[in-house]
């Protein structure tokens, strides 16, 4: 599992009042955005696919070590904001979305972290103008507003985490 590392934020945030949210595109490449305490914004993508030799729960324990990890990074995370799709084209995708989502929120509860679905279209529009924007768009987006995504869900994050930061100042 690889993921860009972060530099760790003390617990007691040196800029008061700014959140730490932290933004998801779930899937097997999880996209993801985050506003670290001091107002830093870094982003990634993270693998859960699973080796041939594990068993079937362990991309759902790996995600839950690697929020463990970030939270431990970071600090205090104020909120969670991820994609909430509705409607996907495999099963098996639908399958591996609904086994993240549990572990996240399941994660989030026992943190006592506020989290928030934002559904495709609000994402699309808000980074777009375009509520069915395709994932070239997306990209070209988070480039126009100086960010580097490696593919369309560390794009999507970005996007998730604008959004969050715009509209609701990061948090709930």
């Amino acid at each position: 599992m690889a993921h860009a590392s972060l530099t760790p934020t003390p617990m007691s945030a040196p800029f008061p009042g700014v959140p730490v949210v932290l933004a998801l595109d779930l899937g097997t490449t999880t996209g993801w955005a985050l506003q670290a305490a001091d107002g830093l914004i870094t982003s990634g993508t993270v693998s859960f696919r699973p080796s041939r030799y594990d068993g079937g729960g362990m991309r759902y324990l790996r995600f839950r070590g690697w929020l463990d990890q970030l939270a431990s990074d970071t600090g205090a995370i104020t909120a969670i904001h991820f994609e909430e799709v509705r409607r996907h084209v495999g099963t098996d995708a639908a399958h591996v979305y609904g086994g993240l989502l549990a572990t996240l929120t399941a994660w989030a509860e026992t943190a006592g972290v506020a989290y928030q679905g934002v559904p495709v279209g609000t994402i699309k529009r808000h980074a777009t103008g375009k509520g069915n924007a395709n994932k070239d768009a997306m990209m070209a987006a988070a480039r126009a507003r100086g960010f580097s995504p490696t593919d369309d869900n560390e794009a999507d994050a970005i996007a998730i985490l604008l959004w969050a930061l715009e509209t609701r100042g990061g948090v709930q």
